[in-house]
C-alpha cells in the first residue's frame, strides 16, 4: 500500500477539507477569504492542499508561490514565483515594485480580472518580512475580490520572536486549520497492508504522516529507527546517476528549475525519469523537488563536504546569469556563503541587504550584512565600516539591541584607523543614539559629547547638525527641558543654514514634545504642525518620531484623545515599514493610555504583547512591566511584586524620570494597598527627587499624592499637575470630577475615598465595577469605620460572564436604558451620583461597540442581554 494511501486516501482530513470547501465557497461567491493551514514539518498540509485544489479548484485559476528555505529568505520570494507563472504586467509590476504595498496593489489588480482565484502560499514560516507585508496588506482587502489566499505555515517552528508570530497576532480572527498528526488507529490502519507492527510503527513515527510514508516505502527488512535512515534508505533503491541527481536537486531550496538543473547535474539530468518514478521526486510545469523538504534536508546533509561545495558553486554560476530576468540576490548570497566564496559573498551579500531593507525586511538585510562580514577580514577599514554601519542601523530597526552596539562600535573603531574624522563622528553620534535604548545612559552621553567635540574641530555642516540633534535628544529623554532647548535650538539655526527641511523640521518637533511633556499645552500644536510638515517633505522618519512624541507626551499629558490617534496612526505607519523598536514604544504607550482609562484587561493584553519576547529595550519592557504589575495588584492578583521590581530594576540605574517615575508610583500604590505604608514612601523617595529636581509636573503631582497617601509629611511641591494638585490641595470633589472628565475611573474613586460617606460610596461602587479588590476592601474598612454596616457586595462572577464583558451594575444600567429613563433617574434607582451613571452609559457603549443609547438598547437586545418581560 505504501505511501499511496496517505495521499489517495487522506486518513481524518475530512473536516479539514470540509472547513477549506466552505471558505471556498464563500469566495467563490465573491466573498475573499484567507485560509490559514498549520501543522509540524511532514505531518500533510501540501498534500491536503493539493487534494483540496484538485477536488474543488480544477475548474479555476490556481496561483501557487513557495517561500524558500534559504539561509536568509529572498525578499518577494514566493510573490516573485507566482508572477512568473502569470507572467504579463502582473509579473513586471511584482519585479518592479519599490515596496510591499505595491505588489499588494498589482496582485490585488490581478485578483480582480479573475475569477475565482485559489492562491496558495506555501512554508509562510520561511517568509522574508516583506512577503509577510504583503501577506497581511491583502488579507485586510481579500474580501472585495472574489478569491481564496491560502496559506500553510509550520506552528512548530515558530520561536517566540518569529515574524509570522506578529503577523498571525493582527491577522485576529480567520479561517485556521491546524493538521495534527495522525492517530493510533489510523497509523494501524497503514501499517496492516504491510504487515506491520502498528504500536511499533507509532512508536517510531508518533504519527507524522511523513514519517510514516517514509518507512511504509522502505522494503520491510530494511525499515529504519529514524526517518533520516528511512530517506537515504530510498535513495539507496535507486541508481548511482539518480541517487547524483538527487544531491542536485537538494541544493536549491525548495525546488530547483529545470534549466537550473541542467547547469547542476549536466547530463545526469537523464536520470529525472527514474527519479520521479521512484516517488522521491515530484515534477512541477517548470521545476523539481523534493516530496518533502525533510527529505531533502536529509539528502543535503548526506552529501561529501567537497560534492556539496561544488554543486553549490554550480548553482552561483548558473544563478548569476538566469535565462530570463535578473538574477536574484538573496539566492546568490546564500550558494556563495556555502560554497566558501568569499569575494562572491561581499559582491551579493550587502547587495541583498540593501534590497530586502529597500523591501522593509530589515531582518534579513541584518543576515545578509553579518554574512558579509564574516567574509570581510581583508577589505579596507573603511568598507569594514560601511558593513558595520548598515548592519547596525538594520538591526537597530529590528530591536537586535546588542547585535547594533557591537558593529557601531566596530564601525567607530574601522574609521579612526581610517583616520576619518567626520565618518568617527557619525558613526560616534550612532553608537551615543542605539546606547540608549537599553539603558545604557552614561555610554549614550559620553558617546555623544564625544561625537560633538570631534565634530566641532571640522567644518560646520550636516554631521555636526546632527550630533547637536542627538545631544538634544538625550537631554529631552532625562527631561532636561532647557537643555532640550539649547541642543535643539543649535541643531535648528544650524539645519537652517543648511537648508536642510527635514532636520529643521525634526528639531522643531522635538522641542515641541519636550515643551509638551512638562505641561506647557502649546507644545501639541507645534507637534501637529511638524507632523503635517514631515508629510508635505515626504519624510516618514520624521513622521513616525514626532507621532512617537506626541503618543509620548499627550500620554504623559493626559490628552488621551490625542495620544490615542497618534498611537494608532504610528503603528498603521511602522507596522508598514517593519519597525519593529518604534513599534514597541507605540504599544507600550498605548498600554499605559489603557490602564489609566480603566481598561485593564486591554492594557495588561497589549502588555503581553511587548513582555512575550525578551526585547532588549528597556523602555517598552519597563512600562509594559509596570502596567501589568499595577494592573495584578489592582486586582489582587499574584505576580505584581514580581513585574514592578523587574521594571524598578531596569528603569533605576538610568536617571531619567520618564523610567524611574512611574515604576515608583506602582510600587508605592502596591506597597500602600497591602497596607505597607513604609514601603509606600520608601519607593518614591529617588523617583520624587528627581521629579522635583527636573520640574516633571506629571511625575510631582503623582507622587506626591502617594507619598502623601502613605503617611509622608511634605512641603508642598511646585508646580504639581492636576488632577493631582486639587488633592494635595485637600480638594477631592473637584479632583475626582476632573478625573471623571479625563476618563480616569480608577483615580476618580481614589479621589474620592478622601470625601465624606455620600463620596466614600461613590467610591466603593466605582472600584467594585472595576473589581479592584484591595482598594475596595480599604475604602470598605473607612466606611465600616464611620459606622456603616449596609455595604453593597462586589459584581458576581456569574453575572459577570456575558458575551460583552459588561459588569452587574453596567447590566442593572442598561436595564434601566431600556426602560428609556435618563441618567439623574437611574442614579436616583441605583443610589449613585449622575456622574457615574454617565460612566457606566460610555463603558457600556464602548463594550457593545456602539455610539448612542438607543443603539445600545438594540444590540442588548440582539445579545440577549436584557431580562425578557
Amino acid at each position: 500500500m505504501g505511501s499511496l494511501t496517505i495521499r489517495e486516501v487522506l486518513l481524518e482530513r475530512e473536516p479539514a477539507l470540509e472547513a477549506l470547501r466552505e471558505t471556498w465557497t464563500a469566495a467563490v461567491a465573491g466573498h475573499g477569504r484567507l485560509a490559514l493551514v498549520a501543522g509540524e514539518a511532514g505531518v500533510g498540509k501540501t498534500t491536503l492542499v493539493r487534494r483540496f485544489c484538485e477536488q474543488e479548484a480544477r475548474s479555476s485559476t490556481v496561483l501557487r508561490g513557495v517561500c524558500d528555505a534559504l539561509f536568509t529568505p529572498r525578499p518577494l520570494g514566493p510573490f516573485l514565483e507566482l508572477a512568473a507563472g502569470v507572467g504579463g504586467e502582473f509579473e513586471a509590476a511584482v519585479r518592479t515594485a519599490a515596496d510591499s504595498h505595491d505588489v499588494a496593489a498589482a496582485l490585488m489588480r490581478e485578483l480582480r480580472t479573475r475569477s475565482p482565484t485559489l492562491v496558495v502560499l506555501e512554508d509562510v514560516h520561511w517568509a522574508d518580512e516583506s512577503t509577510l507585508d504583503v501577506l497581511k496588506l491583502v488579507a485586510r482587502r481579500i474580501d472585495a475580490v472574489p478569491a481564496l489566499l491560502l496559506a500553510t505555515y509550520r506552528d512548530d517552528e515558530l520561536e517566540p520572536a518569529h515574524p509570522l508570530r506578529h503577523l498571525l497576532g493582527q491577522l485576529g480572527a480567520r479561517t485556521r486549520l491546524v493538521v495534527e498528526r495522525l492517530s493510533p488507529e489510523a497509523v494501524a490502519e497503514l501499517a496492516a497492508p504491510a504487515g506491520l507492527d502498528p504500536d511499533d510503527l507509532y512508536g517510531k513515527t508518533g504519527g507524522n504522516p511523513f514519517f510514516v510514508t517514509e518507512v511504509l516505502a522502505a522494503p520491510a527488512e530494511d525499515i529504519p529507527a529514524s526517518v533520516r535512515d528511512a530517506v537515504l534508505a530510498r535513495c539507496a533503491r535507486v541508481s548511482i546517476n539518480a541517487r547524483m541527481l538527487l544531491g542536485a536537486v537538494a541544493i536549491p531550496r525548495p525546488e530547483a528549475e529545470l534549466w537550473l538543473l541542467d547547469a547542476l547535474a549536466g547530463e545526469g539530468v537523464e536520470a529525472l525519469e527514474e527519479c520521479l518514478a521512484s516517488g522521491m521526486l515530484a515534477a512541477r510545469p517548470d521545476r523539481v523537488g523534493f516530496r518533502h523538504e525533510l527529505a531533502r534536508l536529509t539528502v543535503e546533509e548526506s552529501l561529501a563536504p567537497d560534492r556539496r561545495i561544488e554543486l553549490h558553486r554550480r548553482a552561483l554560476a548558473a544563478l548569476s546569469s538566469p535565462p530570463a530576468g535578473t538574477a536574484d540576490l538573496a539566492r546568490l548570497a546564500h550558494h556563495a556563503d556555502a560554497a566558501g566564496d568569499g569575494d562572491a559573498v561581499l559582491r551579493y551579500a550587502p547587495a541583498a541587504g540593501d534590497r530586502a531593507a529597500e523591501l522593509g525586511s530589515h531582518r534579513e538585510a541584518a543576515a545578509q550584512f553579518q554574512r558579509a562580514l564574516r567574509f570581510a577580514d581583508g577589505l579596507a577599514p573603511s568598507r569594514r565600516a560601511e558593513l558595520h554601519r548598515r548592519r547596525a542601523h538594520e538591526c537597530y530597526l529590528i530591536d537586535q539591541i546588542e547585535e547594533a552596539i557591537t558593529s557601531a562600535k566596530a564601525a567607530v573603531a574601522c574609521q579612526r584607523e581610517v583616520g576619518d574624522r567626520a565618518a568617527e563622528g557619525r558613526a560616534t553620534v550612532f553608537l551615543s543614539s542605539i546606547s540608549w535604548c537599553p539603558g545604557l545612559i552614561e555610554m549614550a552621553d559620553e558617546a555623544g559629547h564625544k561625537a560633538v567635540e570631534i565634530l566641532e574641530q571640522l567644518p560646520r555642516g550636516h554631521d555636526l547638525a546632527s550630533a547637536y540633534a542627538n545631544v538634544a535628544d538625550l537631554r529631552s529623554d532625562a527631561d532636561d527641558l532647557e537643555g532640550t532647548r539649547d541642543w535643539a535650538t543649535r541643531a535648528l539655526e544650524l539645519a537652517e543654514e543648511l537648508d536642510d527641511d527635514e532636520l529643521v523640521c525634526r528639531e522643531a518637533g522635538d522641542i515641541a514634545r519636550a515643551e509638551l511633556l512638562h505641561g506647557i499645552p502649546e507644545g501639541l500644536d507645534g507637534l501637529d504642525r511638524q507632523i503635517r510638515r514631515a508629510r508635505q517633505l515626504g519624510s516618514q522618519y520624521v513622521e513616525v518620531r514626532c507621532l512617537v512624541g506626541l503618543a509620548k507626551a499627550a500620554a504623559r499629558a493626559r490628552m488621551y484623545g490625542a495620544a490615542r490617534d497618534a498611537v494608532e496612526a504610528g503603528l498603521q505607519l511602522v507596522g508598514e515599514r517593519g519597525y519593529i523598536l518604534w513599534r514597541l514604544y507605540l504599544l507600550a504607550y498605548r498600554a499605559r493610555i489603557e490602564l489609566e482609562q480603566g481598561c485593564w484587561t486591554e492594557a495588561a493584553e497589549t502588555a503581553g504583547l511587548i513582555l512575550q519576547e525578551r526585547w532588549i529595550s528597556t523602555l517598552p519592557r519597563t512600562v509594559a512591566l509596570t502596567v501589568l504589575g499595577l494592573v495584578r495588584a489592582r486586582r489582587g492578583d499574584p505576580g505584581s511584586r514580581e513585574s514592578l521590581e523587574e521594571a524598578w530594576a531596569l528603569a533605576v540605574g538610568t536617571g531619567e524620570p520618564e523610567r524611574m517615575a512611574p515604576v515608583a508610583a506602582a510600587r508605592a500604590e502596591a506597597a500602600w494597598l497591602e497596607t505597607r505604608r513604609e514601603a509606600a514612601v520608601e519607593a518614591t523617595s529617588t523617583a520624587y527627587e528627581l521629579a522635583l529636581e527636573r520640574s516633571v509636573p506629571r511625575f510631582v503631582g503623582e507622587l506626591a499624592v502617594w507619598r502623601r497617601r502613605a503617611g509622608a509629611v511634605d512641603p508642598p511641591p511646585p508646580d504639581a499637575a492636576e488632577p493631582h494638585a486639587l488633592e494635595l490641595a485637600g480638594d477631592w470633589a473637584r479632583a475626582a470630577a476632573r478625573w471623571y472628565e479625563l476618563g480616569c475611573p480608577y483615580e476618580a474613586a481614589l479621589a474620592l475615598a478622601d470625601g465624606d460617606e455620600a463620596a466614600l460610596r461613590e467610591s466603593l461602587g466605582l472600584l467594585q465595577e472595576l473589581e479592584a479588590r484591595p482598594a475596595a476592601a480599604i475604602v470598605g474598612r473607612r466606611l465600616r469605620e464611620r459606622g456603616v454596616r449596609d455595604l453593597p457586595r462586589g459584581p458576581r462572577s456569574a453575572t459577570r460572564e456575558n458575551p460583552s464583558g459588561l459588569t452587574t451594575r453596567e447590566l442593572d444600567v442598561l436595564e434601566f436604558l431600556a426602560e428609556g429613563l435618563q441618567n439623574a433617574a437611574i442614579a436616583e434607582r441605583l443610589f449613585l451620583s449622575t456622574r457615574t451613571v454617565e460612566h457606566h452609559v460610555a463603558a457600556i457603549r464602548r463594550k457593545l461597540g456602539v455610539g448612542t443609547r438607543g443603539e445600545a438598547v438594540a444590540e442588548a437586545r440582539r445579545l440577549e442581554l436584557l431580562q425578557q418581560g
